[in-house]
């Protein structure tokens, strides 16, 4: 059996994992040029939950089968479908071309960060972990310098097409390193994937999010979703190999991190959708200003998550989760209060980096609190659980804002909503709609997205309320993996 090269290993997932961060970075700047040129304002919010439905759906599904399995074949499959993707979103042309491309890449996603976070659980021991999460998270910190930056300056003078184009290379060296030098030898065990538990799951998932993002339009799907989900925690019960099993969530310090967790993370990913299409639509700035609003918090994430890694082994969970969720809450009331017109960007930016400070804290403790709960044989799907509701929450999160800011457009009927199309394009929209209606357009937006904000703020404030119950959890750095360490990675 041929030994795992620990360094390159890890620099293969750090690519994997900078490849996740500058998606988010560099789509966030571009989308409201490419809505602008592709037009579909009213599925603007698509293009982002289409991607993280796929994903979130998945990560238990490819959690359970990297437990099966092993690491590296979900892992590399995980890769290869998110170029695919990458590739297809790039040579889009048009609104539904993309959502469909991104719901692809997505699919891929679904795969790259639990399972690249569950190798890394592998590799290294509790004490060795906490430094290297830590240190892992400034791949986030890169990707926001330069994600922002690249995404203004590719959509100036290029296309925005390149922004999906621009992971290739990247994902191509990372599929390489991963299959070069990551070898891990699995027991394999006589257990078969719960393909019930799996497609109620999906279902259940696709009409929660028909109902929320419907505000009103849809209600019907969220009883189907809840019927569908209770029939999903019946099956899991019963079921030999569960999706996602549910005796995890006994354990305090799990469920209380799924639910910090989805409610955080509804409020970032709410930011990061909705705060570059104000900078832009409102305020009237540029794509690389927009973009540049979230860099703050995308860079004081990892960089707190570096200090938390150290910052663990003497304080423990409970400080970091609770101060940290406490500095999310302070920087999203600012940024709630500061977007409005003629305020400092430099204010709100400050805000933004208090923000993805206090995330920096919370979500790096939480992780490594929910792998340090179980044992190697679980890991897995501990920890594509908590990403499972991380990315849940996001998912629920952008849909009923994005709810919200379509209805808010709709409530003229006389202005046509494709016109807001406009608002997003390089003249604002002057020389292509009359002036009483981009006024009108402007306002319903403007409205719209104040109303996202409160709601960004409200789910900061929630997450912070859930930390305060997590509980005192032993940090004990001599047991990394379970008594089964003959599945163990080698």
């Amino acid at each position: 059996m041929r030994k795992t090269h620990r360094p390159l290993t890890t620099l293969a997932l750090a690519t994997s994992l900078f490849m996740a961060a500058l998606e988010v970075t560099v789509v966030s700047t571009a989308m409201p040029t490419v809505v602008g040129e592709l037009g579909g304002i009213q599925s603007y919010a698509w293009v982002f939950t289409a991607y993280m439905l796929a994903s979130t759906i998945t990560v238990p599904i490819y959690g359970k089968l990297a437990d099966l399995y092993g690491r590296k074949p979900v892992l590399l499959f995980g890769i290869g479908l998110f170029l695919v993707g990458s590739i297809a979103s790039g040579l889009a042309t048009s609104m539904g071309m993309l959502i469909a491309f991104r719901t692809l890449q997505g699919l891929g996603a679904g795969a790259i960060q639990p399972v690249a976070l569950t190798i890394i659980g592998d590799l290294y021991t509790m004490q060795e972990r906490a430094r290297v999460q830590g240190a892992f998270s400034a791949v986030w910190g890169v990707a926001g310098l330069v994600g922002p930056v690249t995404g203004g300056l590719i959509v100036k003078y290029l296309s925005w097409h390149w922004i999906f184009f621009i992971n290739v290379p990247v994902g191509v060296l990372t599929f390489a390193l991963v299959v070069a030098f990551f070898h891990e030898q699995v027991e394999r065990k006589p257990q078969q994937l719960d393909y019930a538990g799996a497609a109620l799951l999906c279902a259940g998932v696709v009409a929660l999010l028909v109902g929320v993002q419907g505000l009103g339009m849809n209600l019907w799907a969220l009883p189907v979703a809840l019927g569908l989900l209770w029939a999903f925690v019946a099956v899991e019960r019963r079921a030999p190999a569960p999706v996602i099993p549910m005796s995890i969530f006994q354990s305090p310090a799990i469920a209380i991190s799924s639910v910090a967790g989805a409610l955080f993370s509804a409020a970032m990913f709410g930011a990061t959708t909705y705060v570059p299409l104000y900078v832009q639509a409102v305020l009237g700035s540029t794509p690389t200003v927009a973009g540049g609003m979230i860099t703050p918090m995308i860079v004081g994430w990892p960089l707190a998550s570096v200090f938390a890694g150290k910052l663990l082994l003497r304080t423990g969970f409970r400080p970091l989760i609770v101060g940290g969720l406490g500095l999310t809450m302070v920087g999203t009331v600012m940024m709630t209060l500061l977007l409005v017109q003629g305020a400092s960007l430099i204010a709100l930016q400050v805000a933004m980096a208090l923000f993805g400070v206090g995330l920096g804290f919370a979500s790096t403790a939480l992780l490594i609190a929910v792998q340090t709960s179980v044992g190697w044989e679980l890991r897995g799907v501990a920890t594509a659980s908590n990403m499972f509701f991380r990315t849940i929450g996001g998912v629920l999160g952008v849909g009923l804002m994005g709810g919200v800011m379509v209805s808010q457009l709709m409530k003229d009927p006389s202005v046509p909503l494709s016109a807001a199309n406009a608002l997003l394009g390089p003249e604002r929209g002057h020389a292509a709609i009359p002036e009483a209606m981009l006024k009108s357009l402007s306002g319903a937006l403007t409205t719209g997205l104040n109303i996202n904000f409160w709601l960004i703020c409200a789910f900061s404030v929630a997450a912070f309320v859930s930390g305060l119950f997590f509980p005192r959890v032993s940090r004990n750095t001599n047991t990394p993996l379970s008594s089964d360490s003959a599945a163990a990675p080698h």
